[in-house]
């Protein structure tokens, strides 16, 4: 899955796409990469694992965008959302809308 965004008229350079080697979505200003969200699937379950936003991109909303993106791509895809990964965690503590597709680690949890 991919995902162009454009804001008003003028284009938005960046991307979101899933790499199958590693396993990972990548956030891409253009040609490169400046983020990513890593992931194993496990039967029905995606199980995210680490996630990085590089320091010169921070601040931009980039990583929640990343994380709305990728959770949705795992709900659509069918997969219920293991959070290993901190900021993930963090994201769907502040955004309820993923309640329903988490199975949340005994750690995460408290």
């Amino acid at each position: 899955m991919t995902q162009d965004q454009t804001r008003g008229s003028a284009p938005d350079p960046f991307t979101i796409i899933d790499v199958s080697d590693p396993l990972q979505y990548e956030l891409r200003d253009g040609d490169t990469t400046v983020g990513f969200a890593r992931y194993r699937d496990r039967g029905d379950s995606r199980v995210f694992t680490h996630t990085v936003v590089d320091s010169a991109y921070e601040g931009r909303g980039l990583g929640s965008r990343l994380a709305r993106f990728v959770l949705e791509d795992a709900v659509a895809q069918g997969k219920r959302i293991v959070p290993l990964c901190p900021f993930i965690a963090a994201y769907l503590k502040r955004h309820h809308d993923f309640d329903a597709h988490v199975d949340w680690p005994d750690a995460a949890a408290e």
